[in-house]
């Protein structure tokens, strides 16, 4: 029998948070090259903080974060679609062409080998015919496939998903949804913050399910029990009163 992979990125007591304010605590794990992660768990407990700090774009407050081949800048990050300006003036092929600048620089001009590949993501995506227009006239679902196709043209290993899913329609979901099993059949690691259970059951093996500290780390179905599902809740609960004890302290 084969040794298993080494991890793709690890967690070592990990405590992140902004400012001083701790937001997850406590957070220990290794991801496998190949994993179809999912992090669930209740607003505020973590979940986005986690991906930042695995992007590289938060630094940790205790602890650390280790990437096989030590760097950051092999992952390809999907933020939440609110933190997109779609009011710069970007037409969506140059929106998804975007995601070469890592290959090919800042002020090198594309060729024809990207304009081939980006091409190739809209038309996986559905939004060929859309390759002109205004990044800002697209719907929210049409932007969701925007982003989509700019991490295909990006071609990395691990991707991390911050709710790729939320407020689109259930076509779309399904749509991208096929992308993300496809990412993971060609071996690459894919990890994704989720509130839609349903989803996570049926396509994600493993979860890790957060509330301001790790409830549980491993097979989906155990992580998204409703024993450990309330004590996710409560967590949360305890942490939001510690948090409101606080501020009214400091308002006397």
């Amino acid at each position: 029998m084969s040794a298993p992979a080494a991890p793709t990125i690890t967690l070592e007591n990990l405590t992140l948070g902004y400012e001083g304010r701790d937001v997850v605590e406590g957070l220990d794990g290794a991801v496998r090259p190949g994993e179809l992660l999912a992090l669930c768990g209740p607003n505020g407990g973590g979940k986005s903080t986690i991906l930042k700090a695995i992007a590289g774009l938060l630094k940790p407050l205790s602890g650390r974060v280790r990437i096989a081949g030590g760097s950051a800048g092999e992952i390809a990050y999907l933020p939440q679609s609110a933190d997109i300006d779609v009011t710069f003036p970007i037409r969506v092929g140059e929106f998804v062409s975007l995601g070469a600048l890592r290959r090919r620089g800042l002020f090198a001009g594309s060729n024809a080998e990207e304009r081939a590949r980006v091409a190739a993501a809209l038309e996986a995506v559905g939004l060929s015919s859309l390759e002109r227009r205004p990044l800002g006239a697209l719907s929210g679902g049409q932007l969701q496939r925007a982003l989509f196709a700019r991490l295909i043209v990006e071609d990395r290993d691990v991707i991390l998903l911050d709710e790729p899913f939320g407020a689109i329609d259930r076509a779309t979901t399904e749509h991208l949804l096929t992308l993300v099993e496809r990412w993971h059949a060609q071996g690459r690691t894919v990890i994704a913050a989720l509130h839609e259970f349903d989803l996570v059951r049926r396509a994600f093996p493993t979860t890790l399910l957060v509330a301001g500290r790790p409830i549980f780390f491993g097979d989906t179905r155990r992580a998204l029990s409703e024993e450990n599902l309330a004590a996710a809740e409560l967590a949360a609960r305890k942490r939001e009163a510690v948090r409101e004890s606080r501020a009214a302290r400091h308002a006397v």
